[in-house]
C-alpha cells in the first residue's frame, strides 16, 4: 500500500530513517509505524535468495521477549532482560501451543490450560464462562468482514451476474444462526462495519442483503446460462458452473457456513464442491489466485479506507499464478484507485467521506468481492494468573492472539493477579 507513494529512503543519523513521499499519502504512519517490521541491514543485507525461506539463528530485535524453544507443537518465549521498558514484561514467559481445530483447543481452554485465545466457540456462556464465571471471560467487538472471494481474472467469475447470483443465493442470516452461533450478523453491501456508520452514503442506509433464489437464476439466465436435466447451469459451450469452495480444515465455522452455502447454490444451479484442506495450500491459493472461491476475513483500520485499500487497491494484486499481497480476487480499476489515492491526499474529512462514498458505489454495484457477515474479534481469556486485559470497559487494544501489533500491547499490560 505504501510503496507507490515513496520515492526516497535514507538515514541521515544512526537513529533515523528519514522517508520522501513523491506525493501526500496520510495513511503513511499507520502502513509505516504499525505494519513495517525493521530489520537489521548488519544481518540482513547478505541474505541471498528469497529472504522468507531464511531463518535467522540469532535474531535481532527490541521487542519483550527471546525465542526460548520451538517446536511445531510448542513455540516458549522468554523475558527479553534487556528491554528497553524498565520491569516489563511482568510476564516472564509466554507459551504458544498449536492446535489442529477449534475443537482441541476449546477443550484445553475449558480445562484451564489456556489463559488467552481467539476462537469462535458455540454457545460460550455456557461451555466456556458458566464453568468459571469469576475468572473466564470474552469480548467480540467488531473487527472486519467475512467475504467470499473470487478470482475475478478467471471466467465466470469476472462476469458481474455471476458474482450477483451468487450473492442472492446465499442466505446470511442462516450462516450467521447455524454456521456462526449468532455471533456474526449479515454484514452491509458495502462492507463497511457498524462502528464506520458515520461514513454511510444516505442511500445505502437502508440497504440490506436479502436472499432470492428466483433473482439469481434471472441473472444467470440473462447472461446466458441454460440450466441443464441436472439441475446446473452451463454456457453456450457446455461448461458447467461447477466450482471448488475452498476453506481451511479446523475451521469447524467456516466449514459449517460452506456447506450451507452449497447447499443453496446448487438450489439455483450452481454446483459447489466444498474443498476442506490445510491452511498453508489455502493461503497458497489465495495468494497466486489458483483457486475458484474461498472465504477470507479482510483488513481492518481506523476508517474504511484501510480496508478497501487492501481488497481493492491493483498493486495489491497480481497476475494469476504469482502472488498478491491482499488483493486476492484481483480487482483493478483505475477509478478505485482514484478514489483511494483521493483518500490518501487529504486531510480534509469531507473530501475523504467523498472518496469512501465512491468506494461504496463500487461495493454496492460491481461487487469485486462478496460481504457476507461482520467478522468479530474473536477473544476469550482467563484473570486467574493475570490481569490487565482489554475489555469493554478498557478497550486499549484489538483483543485476541492475532492481530499485529496489539499483542505486544496486551502482554505489557498485563500483571499478576492478587
Amino acid at each position: 500500500s505504501i510503496t507507490p507513494f515513496i520515492k526516497t529512503v535514507s538515514a541521515p543519523d544512526a537513529n533515523t530513517v528519514q522517508v520522501t513521499l513523491d506525493k501526500p499519502f496520510y495513511p503513511l504512519l499507520w502502513y509505516l509505524g504499525g505494519q513495517t517490521y525493521i530489520l537489521p541491514k548488519h544481518v540482513w543485507s547478505s541474505v541471498k535468495g528469497d529472504g522468507s525461506q531464511y531463518a535467522d539463528p540469532n535474531p535481532v530485535g527490541t521487542g519483550p521477549y527471546l525465542v526460548k524453544s520451538f517446536t511445531p507443537q510448542l513455540v516458549v518465549l522468554s523475558k527479553n532482560p534487556k528491554f528497553w521498558q524498565p520491569g516489563k514484561p511482568e510476564v516472564t514467559e509466554l507459551k504458544i501451543p498449536s492446535f489442529n481445530s477449534n475443537t482441541s483447543a476449546e477443550l484445553a481452554l475449558q480445562k484451564g490450560q489456556i489463559d488467552w485465545t481467539n476462537l469462535y466457540i458455540p454457545n460460550i456462556q455456557k461451555t466456556y464462562i458458566n464453568l468459571d464465571p469469576q475468572h473466564n471471560h470474552y469480548w467480540f467487538p467488531a473487527s472486519d468482514i467475512v467475504m467470499l472471494f473470487m478470482p475475478l481474472a478467471k471466467y465466470p467469475f469476472n462476469l458481474l451476474p455471476v458474482r450477483q447470483a451468487i450473492s442472492s443465493a446465499i442466505d446470511r442470516s442462516k450462516l450467521d444462526s447455524l454456521g456462526e452461533s449468532g455471533y456474526e450478523p449479515p454484514a452491509h453491501p458495502t462492507g463497511l462495519l457498524p462502528y464506520n456508520k458515520d461514513y454511510m452514503a444516505p442511500e445505502y442506509a437502508d440497504l440490506k442483503f436479502t436472499q432470492d433464489p428466483a433473482k439469481s437464476e434471472q441473472l444467470l439466465q440473462g447472461a446466458g446460462f441454460t440450466k441443464g436435466s441436472d439441475g446446473i447451469y452451463a454456457d453456450k459451450n457446455g461448461k458447467k458452473l461447477s466450482f471448488n469452495l475452498n476453506v481451511v480444515s479446523g475451521y469447524t465455522d467456516w466449514i459449517t457456513d460452506c456447506q450451507l452455502m452449497a447447499t443453496e447454490l446448487k438450489a439455483v444451479g450452481i454446483k459447489v464442491n466444498v474443498n476442506v484442506i490445510a491452511f498453508d495450500a489455502y493461503y497458497n491459493a489465495l495468494q497466486n489466485g489458483t483457486y475458484d472461491m474461498a472465504l477470507l476475513w479482510t483488513n481492518p483500520g481506523p476508517t474504511p479506507y484501510y480496508l478497501y485499500d487492501a481488497l481493492l487497491r491493483s498493486t495489491n494484486s497480481a497476475p494469476i499464478g504469482q502472488p498478491a499481497s491482499s488483493n486476492y480476487e484481483r480487482w483493478n480499476d483505475t477509478n478505485t484507485d482514484a478514489l483511494l489515492n483521493q483518500y490518501a491526499s487529504s486531510t480534509d474529512p469531507t473530501v475523504q467521506k467523498q472518496a469512501i462514498i465512491g468506494l461504496e458505489k463500487i461495493m454496492v454495484e460491481q461487487m469485486p468481492s462478496i460481504p457476507l457477515m461482520d467478522e468479530p474479534y474473536w477473544y476469550q481469556y482467563n484473570t486467574s494468573k493475570f490481569v490487565g486485559w482489554p475489555d469493554q470497559q478498557h478497550p486499549f487494544a484489538a483483543p485476541g492472539t492475532a492481530t499485529y501489533p496489539d499483542i505486544e500491547y496486551v502482554v505489557l499490560n498485563l500483571h499478576p493477579a492478587d
